[in-house]
């Protein structure tokens, strides 16, 4: 099964990332053979819809599960639509997600896990003038 992560570094020791539309990037793992791809998330500095387009991303690499901190609304509709489950996982490095994941102590969630926008972080959205 090809396992998409999300991290903040480029191999399977780097730390999760806690957010998924807005994570540095994804690491793609065939969880049989361990072997994985770090790929940038195209979405990491999009003006909106990041969530949308780092999901449709994924998913087109291959993507059939999703091991996150958190996942919006938006992402998570892309995801669900697509049937590609998506677990919590937070803190630790990348491998350890996966070994959780392939013991069984990961449970896919029922929705999303955040609120849209939750990983622009402050000052990233659109200022509102008033």
């Amino acid at each position: 099964m090809k396992i998409a992560v999300t991290a903040n570094g480029q191999d399977l020791d780097a730390p999760t990332s806690p957010v998924f539309g807005r994570c540095p990037t994804y690491i793609l793992v065939d969880t049989e053979t361990m072997q994985f791809e770090a790929v940038a998330n195209p979405a990491l500095s999009a003006p909106g819809g990041a969530g949308i387009q780092a999901a449709q991303f994924v998913i087109g690499r291959g993507a059939e599960a999703i091991v996150t901190g958190n996942v919006g609304p938006n992402a998570y509709g892309v995801l669900g639509a697509a049937g590609v489950p998506v677990y919590l996982y937070n803190g630790g490095t990348v491998r350890q997600a996966l070994e959780a994941y392939k013991a069984g102590e990961l449970r896919a969630i029922g929705g999303p896990s955040g609120p849209a926008h939750a990983g622009m972080g402050r000052g990233g959205g659109r200022r509102r003038i008033r």
